[in-house]
């Protein structure tokens, strides 16, 4: 961070995004001006902005000291609030900075800078952006009834895998998972999930395989919902759902001809928190029962490669 007074009565100051931690939203930076262009930066990279401007613009103060003249200005960060039913929250540093600009006759005599900043908010149990990944796993079922348990997800396909083949009626194993959070508390959750023929997940013909989390009722075969317990080895396991889907194909609904070899599986995700009440959810109960509270960034849809049906 840098700064300076010209001779011709203007502030240079220069703002780099690591002056915080986390690092500072260059784009949430403003003078007492407020959002004047003229007091936008005249030049800027991804790590650093340049403000240049008169004295006598963009909000400065101007006040006599012991014989200067000395002009003052702020340069504050917006921070974004998150506000939820027992408390708010930031995950935004804060910045301030303090610049002055002291005149004796046209002579430049000092700058006095202070900053002032807020140390980033301590770890809290809370929600924030969701990043969520589905993706099928490859273990081979070779002891009865090993689709009960954790024994089909010791591995899973690469990008490099697919097209993945399966024949008719075959499992296909699919996991859903949070990325890149470590609140033990949050429990992620799986509201709609639907077969396509193509990668879209708003194409048609679709076909549902669980509805609110639960297994579609109306299928012949119906889906299987597989617990991840605690013993699974897995370090947040409720951050985890998994489930297998008999292998299909779409036919026509005419001619009841296969309209498609392939498929594509896709999912609604959310994130409940205890906060928000019960995270428990029952496939058994009624209909009527009050609806898990999620909460999250707005709901994500998750999609899978390509499946390819094999005769």
């Amino acid at each position: 961070m840098g700064r300076q007074c010209i001779r011709d009565g203007q502030f240079v100051v220069v703002v780099a995004r690591d002056v915080t931690l986390p690092r500072l939203s260059l784009d949430s930076v403003r003078l007492l001006g407020g959002s004047d262009p003229a007091c936008s930066p005249v030049g800027s990279t991804p790590f650093f902005a340049i403000y240049q401007f008169p004295v006598t613009a963009c909000g400065t103060s101007m006040m006599e000291d012991s014989g200067y003249v000395v002009y003052e200005n702020r340069m504050t960060s917006s921070y974004e609030v998150g506000i939820g039913p027992l408390g708010s929250i930031t995950r935004d540093s804060h910045f301030e900075l303090l610049f002055q600009c002291r005149y004796s006759g046209t002579s430049v005599e000092a700058l006095v800078v202070e900053v002032n900043t807020v140390p980033p908010p301590p770890p809290v149990a809370a929600p924030g952006p969701l990043r969520v990944e589905l993706r099928l796993a490859n273990g081979q079922c070779v002891t009865k009834g090993c689709a009960e348990g954790d024994e089909a997800y010791t591995s899973y396909y690469s990008d490099s895998d697919y097209p993945v083949t399966k024949v008719l009626r075959e499992p296909v194993y699919v996991e859903v998972r949070v990325l890149e959070r470590t609140d033990p508390n949050i429990v992620l959750m799986l509201g709609h999930c639907w077969v396509t023929s193509t990668p879209s997940p708003l194409s048609l013909p679709q076909w549902d395989i669980l509805v609110d989390g639960c297994p579609y009722q109306d299928d012949h075969y119906l889906t299987t919902l597989v617990p991840v317990a605690g013993s699974s080895g897995l370090q947040f396991p409720t951050h985890y759902k998994r489930f297998f889907v008999k292998m299909l194909t779409f036919v026509d609904p005419e001619s009841l001809a296969p309209l498609q070899e392939t498929i594509f599986i896709h999912c609604s995700t959310a994130v409940c928190h205890p906060s928000s009440g019960s995270c428990e959810h029952s496939c058994t109960r009624k209909r009527r029962d009050t609806p898990i509270k999620t909460i999250s960034s707005g709901q994500t849809v998750v999609s899978s490669g390509e499946v390819k049906l094999v005769m």
